[in-house]
């Protein structure tokens, strides 16, 4: 099996989507189908259990799985230990995190640092209402960000981990007393605005348009930080959605947070700008592809 073969088994394994991995790996669809057909004749037994709607590992898959990606991390990480030692990786990186995802990547800024004992890593906090602007402008050099990110001047990495969905809202709110919600119950719901022009395809993973049959969902006071949202939020009228780990690390005394069962899982990733020439992107990218972390 040749090395690009095995990294195309191991994205497809870990996004379960042909789609996203041959978006992440820069190549087509039918690359990488063509590619496990032929690990699936050659081992001859299916990998996968495809259907119109999902794609699963089988158990053989997944014992393929567990074998080959710390085989395969290990080899890029030779790789790319013998590189630095070619090299002294040096200058400054300048990272953008949103508040908690910041410490759900810790292990892999921690493997940057020790590759790259020579840089300088400079942490800033990004803007949940606002994320895109800096990495736009040059402010950051990397910005940590939920997908999709479908911007032309931007290039995504691999994804870090995921995060379900939950709703903050005041604790007398009428569905405050709820074990979870669906997805067609923010029709009865108003969400709070957002001040930035942040992309629709964005927005729509915490803060859809519309419920699941149609029906519109509406939005309240506009907002500039999450912090704003909170305090409105607290009010009783209106709720935000956030990322699981909320809930565990933005505790309010009057704010409860609602897991909705339904939503679609949101995806982190690092991203970029293409034309950003910062020698330093590309070893922390060599750092994100070497590393998994599952949220």
């Amino acid at each position: 099996m040749e090395l690009r073969d095995i990294e195309i088994f191991l994205a497809l394994a870990e996004e379960l989507h042909f789609g996203r991995t041959a978006e992440r790996l820069h190549v087509t669809p039918s690359r990488v189908s063509h590619v496990i057909k032929k690990q699936e004749r050659r081992i001859g037994a299916p990998l996968f259990e495809r259907t119109s709607r999902t794609v699963r590992l089988t158990a053989l898959g997944e014992r393929l799985y567990q074998t080959l990606r710390p085989a395969y991390q290990q080899m890029l990480d030779g790789i790319e230990e013998a590189s630095a030692v070619s090299r002294e990786v040096s200058g400054t990186l300048t990272l953008g995190t949103m508040g908690i995802q910041g410490w759900m990547i810790e292990d892999i800024l921690e493997r940057f640092r020790t590759r790259h004992p020579a840089a300088r890593l400079l942490h800033r906090d990004l803007n949940a209402v606002d994320p895109l602007t800096p990495l736009q402008s040059g402010e950051i050099d990397v910005a940590h960000l939920w997908l999709p990110v479908r911007e032309p001047d931007i290039t995504v990495g691999r994804i870090t981990h995921t995060s379900s969905i939950v709703v903050a809202m005041s604790a007398t709110h009428p569905f405050a007393g709820r074990e979870s919600i669906g997805m067609e119950d923010y029709g009865d719901l108003t969400f709070v605005a957002l001040e930035s022009p942040i992309p629709a395809s964005m927005e729509e993973v915490y803060h859809p348009f519309r419920t699941p049959s149609g029906r519109l969902i509406a939005r309240g006071p506009v907002v500039a930080t999450w912090d704003e949202g909170l305090k409105e939020v607290s009010g009783g009228q209106v709720v935000i959605a956030a990322a699981a780990q909320a809930a565990h690390y933005y505790p309010r005394p009057n704010v409860v947070y609602v897991p909705v069962r339904d939503a679609p899982p949101c995806r982190w990733a690092f991203a970029w700008q293409t034309t950003n020439a910062n020698p330093l992107i590309r070893a922390f990218a060599a750092v994100v592809d070497s590393s998994r972390s599952d949220a």
